[in-house]
């Protein structure tokens, strides 16, 4: 499922989406989800560094929800 959203760039950055699509031969929408990707595991691990005990702020799902299917013997 993909949402739309509304963005607003500076023209020095479309021109440089632009310029390293040409030179990388890769889509834009490719560029920013790489992008994207790796300021999230930059943010992700920023995260865990400042907070090691609590995993949870790591995740969106409650208690229930993390645990749904899981058994334990």
């Amino acid at each position: 499922m993909e949402n739309t959203i509304e963005l607003e760039l500076k023209d020095q950055t479309v021109e440089s989406l632009q310029l390293f699509s040409d030179i990388l031969k890769k889509d834009i929408n490719r560029i920013l989800e790489e992008a994207l990707a790796q300021y999230f595991e930059s943010e992700q691990a920023k995260l865990l560094e400042n907070n090691p005990h609590d995993e949870s702020a790591m995740t969106n799902l409650d208690y229930d929800e993390f645990w749904d299917g899981v058994e334990i013997d």
